[in-house]
């Protein structure tokens, strides 16, 4: 097993193509497919399924391109700091559920640790592929929520991907509306409530779960249900359909202006929301510190809220 073998197969990995991943690496198709095939041989494990549509990672492929990654990232490090004679670059991923202090946070640690160079990455998605990114290492750690309701699925989902879970915050239930909403007077709402109004929901893909959904009470029926896979247009849809989202009431108020109201929802739950990191990969120094700008900021928005509730 060389360094330039898991370079190929992490490439390969990425495009999905061997034959765009030799043109993108200037090197003959058959050389990159006996690269591939002479690893694969070596670890008695196919990495790969070959289609007519191209490559597709075998399950067990996943879990050996994770490790694989880990080295490739470290041997680049090293070129960068030892034989490039240049700055080490920067690398930092994150993935996350739709949450806004999420990429507030991520906008503050580019601004005050980017170097010269630098390769940022930040994952907004599926809970399922949240996970997967953290465990299979394409990103440094991953933010989820737990509840009494999934809590025992995720947690068996986490503990076969090898992942910690660190609770960051816990928060009733809320409601996000538009300002004109006919429920925005309200100081609390109820099931009963909100029921008349369209429910908007993130699409979970083909794990759509009851227990992998963003929102909390997600096996009540809803007769009117809107799904979307984009922050920005649930934030639309709440403005112009009276459709109200289940969250945490986490969403600063910088970033909501006059337009969307948190409204809490007298349910009985509680969320709890958290980071999730691979049992195998010690946390770097950025992945530390963004650790630290999320508890920073999750902790001025309570302040803020704490205070206006007075």
């Amino acid at each position: 097993m060389t360094l330039q073998q898991l370079k190929y197969v992490t490439e390969v990995a990425d495009r999905g193509s061997i034959s765009e991943t030799a043109k993108a690496l200037f090197i003959a198709q058959s050389t990159l497919s006996a690269a591939i095939h002479e690893l694969e041989e070596e670890i008695g494990t196919a990495l790969f399924f070959r289609t007519s549509r191209g490559i597709l990672t075998t399950p067990e492929g996943h879990e050996f391109l994770g490790y694989a990654r880990q080295v490739v990232q470290q041997a680049a490090l090293i070129e960068d700091k030892y034989i490039a004679h240049a700055q080490p670059r920067q690398r930092f991923a994150v993935s996350s559920q739709h949450y806004s202090f999420t990429s507030s946070a991520f906008v503050e640690l580019v601004h005050d640790y980017a170097g010269e160079s630098y390769e940022f990455i930040f994952r907004e998605g599926r809970t399922y592929d949240t996970i997967m990114d953290v465990s299979h290492f394409r990103s440094d750690l991953g933010i989820i929520y737990l509840s009494g309701f999934n809590e025992a699925v995720i947690n068996k989902t986490l503990k076969e991907g090898n992942l910690f879970f660190r609770e960051l915050l816990t928060a009733k239930p809320h409601i996000f509306v538009g300002k004109t909403h006919p429920l925005a007077g309200n100081r609390i709402v109820t099931l009963e409530d909100i029921e008349p109004f369209p429910c908007l929901t993130y699409e979970q893909g083909e794990q759509n779960s009851f227990y992998y959904s963003e929102e909390i009470l997600s096996i009540l029926h809803h007769e009117k249900s809107i799904k979307v896979t984009d922050k920005s247009a649930i934030v639309n849809l709440m403005i112009g359909t009276d459709g109200y989202t289940i969250s945490s009431g986490m969403y600063p108020s910088y970033l909501r202006g006059e337009e969307i109201i948190t409204i809490p929802l007298d349910v009985n739950e509680i969320i709890r929301i958290g980071v999730i990191t691979h049992k195998d990969h010690r946390m770097s120094f950025l992945a530390g510190k963004y650790m630290e700008i999320l508890e920073r900021l999750v902790g001025e928005e309570r302040q803020k809220q704490a205070g206006e509730n007075l």
